[in-house]
């Protein structure tokens, strides 16, 4: 596995906690973070898609604190700029972003860098990008509504796939729920994401810990 910054918080059956300001129920991304802080969750990341610049930057300074103080993983999707301008551990860029290898040009050596993948195809190329980047996001699972354009959902065989083939480090992502995450989990992820199912939890210490003891 990696030895860049943050990736030694990827571990086997581990959460990756994702932001939506619009299903927190209210709560800002920062509070949301602090209680997956909270909850044990040690990889973050920020997607806000809809913010000013200036919004971002704040939150995401913010939120690095916070994960400074805990020494959990901070991964900003797209926005390369960002991530850098916070001192990210890590930047999740999708297939339509800039190319990995610019990507790694941009940020230098140290920054983890994680790729979506929606396709044996897409996964078998984001592996030959072993020492690019990082890991592979795998996914959409199943059907979700947290992206506008989200891709159609893989089923569990894409999973499959990448647990016998793909080198990388993956997560799962991708509607993922208690009620289904028994199931993402028996096929190996190295983690999974997860968006509504906790941001929009009434108590979200409580949910997660209520998804570990669903994936046990």
């Amino acid at each position: 596995m990696s030895q860049r910054r943050g990736m030694a918080n990827f571990v086997a059956g581990g959460i990756y906690g994702i932001t939506d300001d619009a299903l927190s129920r209210g709560r800002s991304s920062v509070e949301v973070v602090r209680l997956l802080l909270a909850a044990g969750v040690r990889v973050i990341q920020y997607r806000e898609k809809a913010k000013p610049a200036r919004v971002m930057y704040e939150e995401c300074l913010a939120i690095r604190g916070l994960t400074a103080d805990t020494g959990a993983t901070f991964i900003v999707n797209d926005h390369v700029d960002l991530a850098m301008a916070v001192g990210a551990d890590g930047v999740h860029v999708g297939q339509d972003d800039l190319p990995p290898v610019k990507v790694r040009e941009l940020v230098g050596s140290d920054m983890a860098i994680g790729l979506s993948t929606h396709s044996p195809e897409q996964a078998r190329e984001a592996d030959k990008l072993a020492g690019v980047i990082d890991y592979i996001g795998v996914g959409p699972v199943y059907a979700t509504d947290t992206k506008k354009d989200a891709s159609a959902p893989v089923g569990l065989a894409l999973l499959e796939y990448a647990a016998a083939n793909v080198n990388l480090p993956y997560v799962a992502i991708g509607g993922i729920k208690q009620s289904n995450i028994a199931e993402v989990s028996r096929r190996g992820p190295g983690m999974i994401a997860i968006v509504s199912d906790i941001v929009g939890a009434d108590d979200i210490v409580a949910k997660v810990a209520a998804l570990r003891a669903a994936m046990a």
